[in-house]
């Protein structure tokens, strides 16, 4: 039995067994710390918002909006980002709305994507807080590699499934982190706790991550996807160190030399925040800082099938592979 498979069956079991009682079922003291006397992060959770990671353009020089500007951006991303107001075979605009791109058949309808429908509840234009202007800092090499990059995924080159992102080979979710982001959906958590451990385990791609409480533990120095984490407390928020990745994460602007540092900090019943910053000395002029609210909801959490990297990895080296011949073809 390998290691990934032994992980999966530790993550199933702390779920079924260490997880703790609901929130609901316990008193106010009892909410706030676990048996052996930590603060309480425990519970299932999701991160879903429609507050953008960076801040928009036409957003620049604004902190947070008005109630009242909150309420006219929130309805206007509805629309933009309902895939049913697409046409799903020529992506024309329907009902008279501009599609966000063009042609191809879209991948989903509307239904199953839960991105959110409002921004956090202070109304912020980003959920990146530090640098001041909400943007990644990218130095300009990264920037071009880039929009180099960003052109061959969209003109369908793949000389190799390496050449393809880490999200469409499965093995790691594009919002699972670390650290967590946002997405379109699956943007769930749960956190359980148990003495000398605190796991982390998210819907996307059904990833765990299995952290030890203990800042001074010796790290193996094996090169992990995930990375690998240290945890500590620090008064009431669990501090996440996590590096030694093999390569760059799901994360833009990431490299195998990332470090991520997590804080996560009860701050009532329903409501755990969470806080990141990314630090890289490849990509990165500096490092940055977000933060977002992780709200406790119902679960269960449920198994996400990805079958990109298992299935259809065939199709999208094939297709690559046409769109070479016909330029050939073409040039003929």
């Amino acid at each position: 039995m390998n290691h990934r498979v032994l992980t999966a069956l530790f993550a199933l079991a702390a779920v079924a067994l260490l997880a703790p009682p609901p929130l609901a079922a316990q008193s106010d003291d009892e909410v706030m710390r676990t048996p052996d006397g930590q603060p309480h992060i425990s519970g299932i959770f999701t991160f879903r918002t429609l507050t953008p990671l960076e801040r928009p353009a036409a957003l620049e020089g604004r902190e947070r909006l008005s109630l009242e500007e909150a309420a006219q951006f929130e309805a206007s991303e509805r629309i933009r980002l309902n895939r049913d107001l697409f046409d799903p075979i020529t992506g024309a605009p329907s009902a008279g709305y501009q599609p966000r791109a063009e042609g191809g058949v879209l991948s989903y309808n509307e239904f199953w994507y839960e991105r959110g429908i409002e921004l956090t509840a202070d109304k912020r234009t980003s959920l990146i807080v530090d640098p001041p202007d909400g943007r990644i800092p990218y130095t300009d090499e990264h920037r071009e590699a880039r929009r180099i990059r960003r052109l061959n995924l969209r003109n369908g080159f793949a000389d190799h499934y390496t050449d393809r992102s880490l999200s469409d080979r499965c093995i790691l979710g594009f919002n699972a982190g670390p650290p967590m982001t946002a997405g379109s959906y699956n943007n769930n958590v749960q956190i359980m706790q148990i003495p000398g451990y605190v796991v982390i385990y998210n819907e996307m791609v059904h990833n765990p991550r299995i952290i030890p409480i203990d800042a001074e533990t010796p790290r193996h120095g094996l090169r992990q996807w995930s990375g690998e984490s240290r945890g500590r407390w620090e008064g009431e928020t669990f501090v996440v160190e996590t590096h030694n990745f093999i390569t760059e994460t799901s994360l833009r602007g990431s490299s195998k030399d990332t470090r991520v540092i997590e804080r996560f900090r009860r701050v009532d019943p329903d409501t755990v925040m969470y806080e990141f910053t990314v630090e890289d000395p490849n990509n990165l002029t500096g490092p940055w800082t977000a933060l977002m609210p992780l709200r406790r909801t119902d679960g269960p959490l449920f198994e996400y099938a990805c079958h990109e990297g298992n299935i259809g990895m065939e199709g999208i080296m094939a297709g690559a592979r046409r769109k070479d011949t016909q330029r050939v073809e073409a040039a003929r």
